[in-house]
């Protein structure tokens, strides 16, 4: 039981800090927020992730790149162009870490308009840091596992983020149905998002990148959204009109 608590907490609260700070407010700027709340959820992102974390930057350019892309030879995770998923993340992995490096060039319309901590990602981007993470889920497994088979779950730990997008990008534009007609082949996997939080609502995503609300038909639901209105209510963060026009 504790296992199973401790991999849905680790689960929901790195799809969070992907799907809340990365995707909505650092590649979409669906929402501000000061400089002490953005530097609080870069640091919360990190931690839920641990060791897969995400930098901020190259996740926001190649998010950009991918709706510019979509679905064509150019987008950097299309499901529509490798036989399995292992080779779209090692393609993504590629795309990624050549923005991480500063190797491989975009066009200046992807950049800019992100968060860049320098300081806290040579902490959050060492290695060594990143194997400690590891080693903590395994110490964690070795004292609270009771049965051998939960030990499989570690994997995931390890590679939480690039799993939560491996999903997203694979069955979200593969399986499912369309609201919209648009010019890629994204679906709507979920009428109701509760396992990826609102991500599996890629046709409405594609159809309006700006608008926090996932969902688009009344039998949709976007878990992410109410959190988001709370937060506006509290002045954490604060909503853009494009971000909530209907």
């Amino acid at each position: 039981m504790i296992i199973l608590v401790f991999f849905l907490l680790h689960w929901y609260l790195s799809l969070f800090g992907q799907t809340f700070y990365l995707h909505r407010y650092s590649a979409h700027k669906m929402f501000t927020m000061s400089k002490f709340w953005e530097k609080f959820f870069y640091i919360f992102a990190w931690v839920a992730q641990g060791s897969s974390y995400l930098n901020a930057r190259a996740y926001a350019i190649l998010h950009r790149m991918h709706h510019a892309y979509s679905d064509t030879e150019k987008d950097p995770h299309t499901p529509h162009f490798f036989k399995e998923v292992f080779s779209m993340m090692v393609h993504t992995g590629k795309i990624y870490n050549g923005l991480l490096k500063g190797t491989l060039k975009v066009d200046d319309r992807f950049e800019n308009n992100y968060p860049v901590y320098p300081k806290i990602d040579k902490i959050a981007d060492n290695w060594m840091v990143r194997i400690g993470f590891g080693l903590a889920y395994v110490a964690f497994y070795v004292v609270f596992a009771t049965q051998w088979w939960m030990f499989l779950l570690l994997p995931i730990h390890f590679l939480m983020g690039p799993v939560h997008g491996a999903i997203v990008n694979w069955a979200g534009h593969k399986y499912g149905y369309r609201n919209f007609n648009e010019a890629d082949k994204s679906r709507n996997t979920l009428f109701i998002d509760i396992l990826l939080l609102g991500e599996l609502f890629q046709n409405n995503h594609h159809h309006n990148g700006d608008k926090a609300n996932f969902a688009a038909k009344w039998w949709e639901f976007d878990p992410v959204y109410p959190v988001i209105l709370l937060l506006d209510k509290l002045h954490i963060v604060r909503l853009t009109p494009k971000a909530i026009a209907k």
